[in-house]
């Protein structure tokens, strides 16, 4: 018997994502088929019938300004958000800024699923002389976060995003989703996969081939342990939720051209 339901929402089409460069932790507004991403989950969620109580977002822009439009379509605008870094998406250390389909060219397909899909393998880490560092670590949101500003990550697997997630999952979220409230969770591709391999169970290898794509709402429904009792569930038009993920998933291989 379902005892809470939660829902985990990829934030929509970020600039990057249209570009395909590795955006991590470099903020980023939606594009204008993000915005539309977001209004139409919105719509859907309103029209399924969904009321939530509060919501959470990571510090970064494109996660914040999903979870507005979202509130805002569905007429839940006064609905509170609660913001964390710990919600960020994984921070790929030197590859931020990069093309996804170039790597592919330059280092193979499988290099980089591994660097963008595998659970324990980290990326070169970002340095001072990386192009974006500065941007990064002089931006005023991390210097109120619950660590140190020196311990923030320089390069993540999605071992480690779980790791810097699960204290918040713990000790803010559960308490809200076990005192009845309705959550959305508004983040990103990596910590929403970290979140569902703890929540399901899914191995190590098999995490490799979970996909999120932008926009689409995932409904969880856990039993009062807070075990899911059954697989997560892609919220919309079933074909062209599987035509996103393709998408997703072609986004780390070389693009035909230049086959």
């Amino acid at each position: 018997m379902t005892k809470y339901k939660l829902v985990l929402l990829r934030h929509g089409e970020g600039a990057w994502n249209k570009e395909n460069r590795f955006c991590s932790w470099v903020d980023q507004k939606l594009s204008s088929d993000g915005i539309k991403e977001a209004q139409n989950c919105g719509r859907q969620l309103k029209a399924l019938g969904f009321e939530f109580d509060l919501v959470f977002t990571s510090v970064l822009s494109r996660s914040i300004q999903t979870a507005w439009l979202v509130l805002g379509e569905m007429d839940q605008e006064w609905v509170p958000i609660q913001s964390s870094w710990r919600l960020n998406e994984r921070h790929y250390g030197a590859l931020i800024g990069l093309n996804r389909a170039e790597m592919a060219l330059n280092h193979g397909e499988e290099q980089v699923k591994i660097w963008r899909r595998s659970y324990d393998v980290t990326p070169p880490p970002i340095t001072e002389s990386h192009p974006y560092y500065e941007e990064i670590y002089n931006d005023r949101r991390y210097k109120c976060t619950d660590v140190p500003q020196d311990n923030l990550p320089k390069a993540e697997s999605l071992k480690d995003v779980l790791d810097r997630l699960l204290p918040y999952w713990n000790e803010k979220i559960v308490p809200e989703l076990r005192s009845g409230k309705m959550i959305l969770i508004s983040a990103h591709g990596n910590s929403s996969r970290a979140l569902l391999k703890h929540l399901e169970g899914i191995s190590d290898k098999d995490i490799v081939n979970v996909t999120l794509p932008t926009g689409v709402p995932v409904l969880l429904e856990l039993d009062e342990n807070l075990r899911p009792l059954g697989p997560h569930q892609f919220l919309g038009d079933q074909e062209a939720i599987q035509a996103a993920i393709k998408k997703v998933e072609d986004q780390g291989k070389v693009k035909s051209a230049e086959k």
